[in-house]
């Protein structure tokens, strides 16, 4: 199986800022994706919020989150979102990859190749646990993945014994410092 979801990440480039790899579940079974975010200043007056596989409105409410808590002047620029694959992206777990790999774009440093980024982001910048972190992680190991960035609710719940390093934080910022080589 892991073969066949292998193709969502056959043709990923690692040393490009602003991708990111996420875990998403469909229905039980869990299946890696790239994202890819590019930000660049905005040359007409409205900025531009361009999305594929990504709900529109959760990538304004991350950006504002960006803004707001996190320091990232992203109001005057274009921001476009990718889920590579034609994959649709409707889980919240996706938030965390999604501020990440648009954070990479914007300050042009690339997040690590090596990485798997999940979680759910709160309007304060907290960090919510996700569902099925064991599957998530599993697949990641699996997948050759060596460090996974969750939320520190995830710690204890589940039962995860593999060799991937678990980074636990609480924040999208400490997500963020994890995250960014």
């Amino acid at each position: 199986m892991s073969q066949i979801l292998a193709v969502f990440l056959a043709e990923r480039r690692t040393e490009n800022s602003g991708s990111a790899v996420i875990c998403c579940m469909e229905g039980s079974r869990p299946i890696l994706v790239e994202l890819q975010a590019l930000v660049a200043p905005s040359k007409y007056g409205l900025p531009q919020r361009t999305t594929t596989g990504v709900d529109t409105k959760r990538i304004i409410m991350l950006l504002a989150v960006l803004e707001k808590r996190l320091g990232y002047h992203v109001g005057t620029m274009d921001v476009f979102v990718n889920a590579i694959g034609g994959m649709r992206i409707d889980e919240t777990s996706a938030d965390l990859g999604l501020i990440a790999c648009i954070a990479s774009s914007l300050r042009n440093k690339v997040i690590d190749p090596t990485a798997l980024i999940v979680g759910e982001v709160g309007l304060g910048g907290e960090l919510r646990s996700v569902s099925h972190i064991d599957s998530r992680l599993n697949e990641a190991e699996k997948m050759g993945f060596q460090k996974a960035i969750i939320p520190k609710g995830n710690r204890t719940a589940g039962s995860y014994k593999g060799r991937l390093s678990v980074i636990n934080v609480s924040s999208a910022r400490e997500a963020l410092e994890a995250a960014l080589v």
